[in-house]
């Protein structure tokens, strides 16, 4: 036997043995929509932590490659898309038959056997164990958890924030460091990546309060194969009908600046936005929606934003407190913005008692307090609506929700009903814009 033999055997049974599984498994019994999604999201978190963990691993001397031809890093591309497979694609299908505890457990064992037989491909260190462990705890158990969640629909809020990060990963970061690599790319001053990475946010902005938009209105995500429930026409979606692609174009121009060779990017998400990703989409949706897709389609473009909402967007109900100057004069600020499919009214019209400034749709979602505000921006115009997507971001809106409690903006109950003695004629007037008020003024009371 040559010496290169073993080497070969390492390599080829090592990517040959899990692809074998994951075949069994899909020709015993062909994927779901949903097992197919969770595929994806398991592999991607695979992928994105095995990779750091690899990395990490040969510079600790826990375990190091010795392998010649198809090799990226020091890293094996065949026996890393194996571990991938191993640790994420697998477990995804292995949902099956066993719960993430035996997953998890069976293949952290099979992990034990098989590493010290990849000899000489793999040469362990004597604290490779730490690493197996750490490896288990970053990248096996996470992806089993993310698969279930997707398979079993659970914990939407907590998938889209977990698609949004590996897409981000996968699409940018990710080709971002392979062209650094291959190019060399000098990293930038502390002066212009400060100035970049202010440029990034607000390019990747839109396509960020996309998928939030598709898990607070859709109830889905992004990835087609768990896509939303009803069509969505708010947020990003009342400007633009391609926010995420739109983003991602923009993010690659941002980076462009750094290196023309990352500009190439946004000619590849353009390409694909405006090719397989309009045939697919666009079919799927208007088979699933009929003729308010084709309306949506009709008034929204899917490139360059509109200044204002689409009017045929999803309404909204803004609740305002008639008792509170600082409430009034949010109202005001809002009516006084002509808002587009925007509806506002007392507070002490609501059918229980509200503690906040308000925001619900037809279907029953609701948003208070600056949440609330935010959603209510997003039908004035394409400035405002930036403004509220920032306001929207979980730490952000927690803090700035924080300092307007301690400025007198704290939760009071709206308990009257309507009475006689509700504001003055201008304000109701403009409470409800382009539409006279008819019945009994409204009364006091409501959220702040």
């Amino acid at each position: 036997m040559t010496p290169e033999l073993p080497a070969l055997l390492v390599r080829g049974l090592g990517l040959f043995l899990p692809l074998v599984a994951l075949i069994a498994l899909c020709l015993w019994r062909a994927p779901t929509h949903r097992e197919t999604a969770s595929m994806i999201v398991a592999s991607a978190w695979a992928l994105l932590t095995l990779i750091p963990l690899n990395l990490y691993a040969v510079r600790a001397g826990w375990w190091s490659f010795h392998a010649e031809g198809a090799v990226w890093r020091g890293l094996p591309v065949d026996l890393t898309l194996a571990w991938v497979l191993l640790w994420g694609a697998l477990p995804a299908l292995l949902l099956r038959l066993l719960p993430v505890p035996l997953i998890t457990g069976l293949l952290v064992w099979l992990d034990v056997i098989l590493m010290p037989l990849a000899e000489p491909v793999v040469v362990l260190g004597s604290w490779w164990l730490l690493g197996e462990i750490l490896g288990a705890a970053l990248c096996l158990i996470p992806a089993s958890l993310l698969a279930y969640w997707t398979r079993h629909e659970q914990l939407l809020t907590a998938r889209m924030w977990a698609q949004a990060l590996l897409a981000f990963g996968l699409t940018v970061v990710l080709p971002v460091y392979v062209s650094a690599t291959l190019v060399r790319i000098e990293p930038p001053t502390p002066e212009t990546a400060s100035v970049l990475v202010q440029l990034l946010f607000l390019a990747g902005l839109p396509g960020l309060a996309a998928a939030r938009e598709f898990a607070a209105v859709g109830r889905g995500t992004p990835l087609p194969y768990d896509p939303p429930e009803r069509l969505v026409t708010s947020g990003p979606y009342a400007y633009v009908r391609n926010p995420m692609q739109l983003s991602m174009a923009l993010v690659y121009l941002v980076l462009g600046l750094s290196h023309p060779v990352l500009a190439l990017g946004a000619v590849v998400c353009f390409a694909y936005g405006a090719g397989f990703a309009s045939w697919h989409e666009g079919g799927r949706l208007r088979a699933d929606f009929g003729s308010a897709w084709t309306g949506y389609r009709s008034g929204v473009r899917p490139w360059l934003p509109r200044w204002r909402p689409w009017p045929g967007r999803t309404e909204g109900t803004l609740y305002v407190a008639m008792d509170c100057g600082m409430c009034r004069g949010v109202g005001n600020l809002v009516a006084a913005r002509r808002p587009t499919a925007l509806r506002m009214r007392p507070a002490a019209d609501h059918p229980e008692v509200l503690y906040r400034l308000t925001y619900e749709t037809a279907d029953g979602a609701r948003w208070s307090g600056l949440a609330a505000l935010a959603r209510a921006m997003e039908h004035l115009h394409l400035g405002w609506a930036l403004t509220g997507w920032v306001l929207s971001l979980p730490v952000v809106r927690h803090f700035l929700q924080l300092c307007a409690d301690a400025f007198g903006a704290g939760p009071r109950p709206s308990r009257e009903r309507p009475t006689a003695h509700g504001p003055t004629e201008p304000f109701a007037v403009m409470l409800v814009p382009g539409r006279p008020r008819t019945g009994p003024p409204p009364g006091s009371g409501g959220p702040t």
